[in-house]
């Protein structure tokens, strides 16, 4: 027999998309894991890519089904799209003679009986294949055969034994259907990987993978989000910003509008975060649209993630307002993510920042502030999961612009999160009433990058474009939607033309 592999760099990998990232690596080679969860988890999806991984790498693989039968499991494979011509399956499961009263035991505990028989046909076709990697399905079958957790434990460990002296690298599934709740085997399992599956009010339902044990592996500890998808099972790794700090020199981006850049005193500097906050209907959408915009006329990469609106709308109302942010996606230089809250999982958001960060963005658009929210599992941990992505995009020098719908239209206005919790800069739009119409006003009400002018603004948008106009003079109570004016100082305010008329 080959010795027992005592190298714990030597990993192997696990065939799951982002697994091997929680795992710091992949499997030790040469050692028994655990995976559990209850019916519906994935346990049997992710073992088949565990094995379709090893006989992609032309190991000898062996799939061991104490329950389902080999046509179930290769109608699971044929649901992914899966060639399971690399993978020997070997069927336990008792025969249709089961039923007869003939052959039901008398004078022995059936116990006694199946319980060898079954270790015994375990042993047998793991001796005549040879295997490298063995997923045996499920440890439920060999609990109730055993009957008593000592019986139970002995067998586990025995097995564990036998299986390690073979050099094979081992998948026990446990799908917790058996009589009682044991832990036996988590102390036996070189490593335990639980799968939870969690209704959710209203929407899919949300799927998170941990990593309880791994015995001298660093591993990504927490909950991480799952999906299972057509083609198996693709894991989210948390987001850990101070695991990937990069340090750079900060440049100032302009918004391509000299007026707006002057407000915010020369532009949004790299790695700072930027709330465009105001009631809805302000123009704030359009107003993160023109960053992008300006960004793509320098030839840089952009990335939008819309939570309300379509996609097809926002590039049709940008059109109108001569930012062709159309273009910008044809060339490649602009990506443009329909997220849907309801099916969205808080680890596919960060996943796909990530992957937006490694193209070399270097402006992110989360639109809204509201939507992120109702993708939440819990509102409670919002912040916690804005604060890092925003942090991690500050590490890696990306302009990362938030959209936030402020509730209530004139006057005082509030929302749903601490704006000075979550970001670097706080642009601020609002409405106020005037000689009886509705009027907007831009201001910057925080920034950490630079100074900036403490001015209130006029701020239109129109069929003409984006237009940011002179300050606000003679008006006192802007903030409160209903100013005190002088009217000749406002009269010359409102007679100067607007500033910028940006296209």
């Amino acid at each position: 027999m080959e010795p027992q592999n005592s190298d714990t760099t030597d990993f192997l990998s696990c065939g799951v998309p982002g697994l091997d990232e929680v795992l710091g690596g992949g499997l030790t080679a040469d050692r028994l894991y655990l995976v559990e969860g209850e019916p519906g988890t994935g346990k049997t999806t992710l073992a088949l890519q565990f094995l379709i991984e090893g006989a992609r790498q032309g190991e000898h693989v062996l799939y061991i089904t104490l329950a389902e039968t080999a046509v179930e499991l290769r109608s699971v494979a044929q649901s992914h799209g899966w060639d399971m011509a690399g993978i020997q399956i070997e069927e336990i499961i008792p025969g249709e003679n089961a039923l007869d009263p003939d052959q039901q035991y008398t004078i022995f505990h059936p116990a006694e009986i199946e319980m060898g028989t079954t270790t015994q046909r375990i042993v047998a076709a793991i001796d005549k294949s040879r295997p490298r990697r063995v997923v045996l399905d499920s440890l439920s079958e060999l609990q109730l055969l055993a009957e008593n957790p000592l019986r139970y434990r002995r067998q586990v460990l025995a097995l564990k034994q036998y299986l390690t002296s073979r050099s094979c690298t081992t998948v026990l599934l446990d799908d917790r259907t058996a009589l009682s709740t044991d832990l036996q085997v988590r102390s036996v399992a070189h490593a335990v990987i639980t799968l939870e599956l969690a209704d959710q009010a209203y929407g899919a339902e949300r799927r998170r993978i941990r990593v309880v044990k791994y015995r001298g592996i660093a591993f990504h500890g927490g909950a991480h989000d799952y999906k299972i998808v057509r083609g198996g099972l693709r894991v989210y790794p948390r987001l850990v910003a101070a695991s990937s700090r990069v340090i750079s020199a900060r440049r100032q981006l302009s918004s391509g509008m000299p007026a707006l850049d002057q407000l915010i005193g020369g532009g949004l500097e790299e790695g700072m975060s930027t709330l465009i906050s105001g009631p809805s209907g302000t123009g704030k959408s359009s107003l993160a649209a023109q960053f992008v915009h300006a960004a793509s006329q320098r030839g840089e990469k952009s990335a939008m993630f819309l939570f309300e609106e379509a996609r097809n709308n926002l590039l049709n109302r940008c059109a109108n307002l001569g930012l062709d942010l159309a273009g910008a996606e044809d060339s490649g230089l602009l990506t443009i993510q329909q997220v849907d809250p309801a099916e969205l999982a808080p680890g596919q958001l960060t996943h796909a920042v990530v992957q937006a960060v490694e193209r070399g963005v270097k402006i992110l658009v989360i639109d809204s502030l509201n939507g992120y929210l109702n993708a939440m599992p819990d509102e409670r941990f919002l912040a916690t999961y804005l604060h890092e992505m925003l942090t991690y995009l500050g590490q890696r020098g990306v302009v990362s612009i938030i959209v936030g719908v402020q509730r209530g239209m004139i006057g005082t206005a509030s929302s749903a999160v601490d704006a000075s919790y979550i970001a670097d800069n706080i642009i601020m739009l609002r409405y106020f009433e005037a000689e009886g119409e509705v009027r907007q006003a831009i201001s910057v009400f925080k920034k950490r990058g630079s100074a900036h002018e403490r001015t209130i603004r006029r701020f239109e948008v129109g069929t003409g474009g984006i237009k940011v106009g002179p300050v606000l003079r003679g008006f006192h109570g802007i903030l409160t939607g209903v100013p005190t004016y002088d009217s000749a100082e406002v009269a010359q305010s409102f007679s100067q033309p607007a500033g910028d008329i940006q296209i």
